[in-house]
């Protein structure tokens, strides 16, 4: 019995955000329905598979049931407002425009069920002069600024490996959706929610753009603290071709490790403002990690009290002793899904089924 127990939701989104936001309400025990059209979600065929399952589609619609109804045919809109009649909460994520077209736009579902939480989930939101713009992650990610500080050395942008505007749509949609039920306690009443993955990502650039939310200029990855302008939130390159970080500029991490290489002399161009002058900490750093394999200098750092980490491809991740310690990895059913990073004390967690598509 999760603290969901009791919600029904209704999931006619697909890919990333809106499965992701249901996929958490589903983990902690609400009733998922995915309503799929009559070809499935296409996350399904998506490689690579794990015992006949795509791992993406397993990890974000684990434990939800699943039926496909085609919406333009008068038997699957009578089977989704039968559906919606029992619902807690709708979420869809198509274009704007696109479910008043079908007739199930929120005026009308409300006028069904009154209680219903309903949440769109769309790249620019419902109105606006990008509403009806096309896009995934990196597109939002661009036009919201962030691309433009996801460079390399060389200043051009390359592509982020984090979907943080699908993640930021979906986390967001999921607490307005817990705020709206909450409300709905107190009035009896559902709610609308226009979520936009654009409007979610924008609050994540306080720590970067602060001038530029002033009226100031664009942040540059070369002038800022965070996006590689010092020497204490950098990457560094080993003798073996790998790489390591240092993540955190307090003065005692930098006092800390110059100290242990015998150069508290540059501790001043350490904790100096962003950039320039920062280059002879910089410069030095990276022509001592250099010396060492990245391996080496994971060892040789246990003893000092600073913040470092190697940097690990994904199989290194997932098979540290932190990740079997927390319970972050299960495997069940043959199949392996990340587990769900809000877990409560004295509930168990296991990964439910993998809905097959239902006709």
């Amino acid at each position: 019995m999760g603290k969901l127990s009791g919600i029904t939701v209704l999931d006619l989104t697909q890919f990333f955000p809106g499965p992701a936001m249901t996929g958490m309400m589903a983990d902690h025990g609400a009733r998922v329905i995915k309503v799929e059209p009559p070809a499935g979600d296409p996350v399904r065929g998506m490689a690579p598979f794990e015992n006949g399952q795509s791992v993406w589609f397993a990890n974000l619609n684990r434990g939800k049931e699943s039926v496909a109804l085609d919406l333009k045919s008068d038997d699957g809109k009578a089977r989704l407002w039968g559906l919606i009649a029992q619902a807690d909460v709708f979420a869809e994520s198509f274009r704007p425009g696109v479910m008043a077209r079908l007739g199930f736009d929120y005026a009308t579902v409300k006028a069904v069920n009154p209680r219903i939480v309903y949440c769109s989930i769309s790249a620019f939101g419902q109105d606006g002069p990008l509403a009806s713009h096309a896009a995934h992650d990196v597109a939002v990610e661009a036009l919201a600024g962030f691309l433009s500080v996801n460079d390399g050395p060389d200043g051009k942008p390359v592509i982020p490996a984090v979907p943080a505007a699908d993640m930021g749509a979906g986390l967001t949609a999921l607490s307005a959706v817990l705020m709206a039920l909450i409300g709905r306690e107190k009035t009896g009443k559902g709610d609308y929610l226009d979520i936009a993955m654009f409007d979610a990502m924008l609050p994540w650039c306080v720590h970067m753009a602060s001038d530029a939310i002033a009226g100031g200029e664009a942040p540059r990855s070369a002038t800022q603290r965070s996006l590689g302008g010092s020497a204490f939130y950098q990457v560094y390159e080993t003798a073996d071709a790998k790489h390591v970080v240092l993540g955190g500029r307090e003065e005692k991490f930098a006092r800390n490790l110059l100290t242990a290489l015998g150069r508290e002399d540059l501790l001043a161009s350490a904790m100096s403002e962003a950039g320039e002058t920062q280059d002879a900490a910089i410069a030095f750093l990276r022509e001592t990690f250099l010396t060492r394999t990245r391996d080496d200098w994971a060892h040789w750092m246990e003893e000092i009290d600073v913040a470092f980490a190697p940097v690990l491809d994904f199989r290194e991740a997932f098979d540290q002793p932190h990740v079997a310690h927390r319970g972050l990895l299960v495997e069940s059913g043959g199949r392996h899904h990340i587990a769900p990073p809000i877990r409560f004390p004295g509930e168990t967690w296991q990964p439910g089924e993998v809905p097959e598509l239902s006709r």
